[in-house]
């Protein structure tokens, strides 16, 4: 069975989990190298912050935060260029990233053009207002439908690797992640290898708040980190986006996905 670990650098002042940690270029670097030297399969980089409430940022300001760091570690390791501008996407390709992990799933084309994989990742709204108010009638049907579409529309394009990520907690309250987790077998149904994104969440915490009383920090989310990593791998998810690298990995390792 196939069971990546993709490792998470965010070059970012403000993400939620460790915004402003890996902000300087050496550190990010350094921080990449840690993780390829632990055997993470895949880096994904990211520039601009996607936490509930948070803003755009500049393009040129984007560029110059990840594309030094992508250009270093594709030396070592494969590299996902997370964002959802066109022109950072390209400039990444281009520097040395093999694959767009796209929130918006707009950037086929980009990706097409490139000759490189693409990530289709489900979001109500944007990340600015995603978790106001989501409302679905069916949220796993209504997910499902929508990363089908975007699977066909890629292959039109002729991209050859094209990947689904029900985007846990992007537009979904904590029933709907539940959700989309107890069915994520109809989601690998698809055919398209698929990515989940449940790390250090905040519907993690606030599922730990109901047994602890509070809602710890996201560092201190790693149960349900490793408890969502171990069921996806069990249904057959090809890759889980995570922090806690060194921790999933042993996850791996000790139930023989890989």
């Amino acid at each position: 069975m196939t069971a990546l670990v993709m490792g998470v650098v965010n070059v970012t002042p403000d993400s939620f989990s460790d915004g402003g940690e890996y902000f300087d270029h050496a550190k990010a670097i350094e921080h990449g190298l840690e993780l390829v030297a632990l055997g993470c399969d895949i880096v994904d980089i990211g520039g601009e912050s996607t936490r509930p409430g948070s803003l755009s940022i500049d393009e040129h300001e984007e560029k110059r935060r990840v594309l030094p760091v992508v250009a270093e570690l594709s030396k070592h390791v494969r590299i996902s260029i997370d964002t959802v501008k066109p022109s950072v996407a390209r400039a990444a390709i281009e520097a040395g990233a093999t694959l767009v992990n796209d929130i918006s799933s707009s950037l086929a084309e980009v990706a097409a053009a490139a000759g490189v994989g693409w990530v289709a990742m489900h979001m109500q709204g944007e990340p600015r207002t995603m978790q106001e108010n989501p409302h679905y009638e069916d949220v796993v049907t209504e997910v499902v439908d929508y990363l089908r579409e975007k699977v066909a529309w890629a292959t039109r394009l002729g991209i050859g690797e094209v990947w689904v990520d029900p985007g846990i907690g992007f537009g979904k309250t904590v029933e709907h992640n539940l959700e989309l987790l107890a069915n994520i077998d109809r989601l690998v149904e698809l055919g398209s290898p698929v990515l989940v994104g449940t790390s250090r969440k905040t519907f993690l915490g606030r599922i730990a708040a109901r047994f602890e009383g509070e809602m710890p920090p996201p560092r201190n989310r790693l149960e349900g980190s490793l408890a969502t990593a171990a069921w996806c791998y069990s249904h057959g998810v090809q890759a889980m986006r995570v922090h806690d690298v060194r921790e999933v990995l042993q996850l791996r390792s000790l139930a023989g996905y890989r």
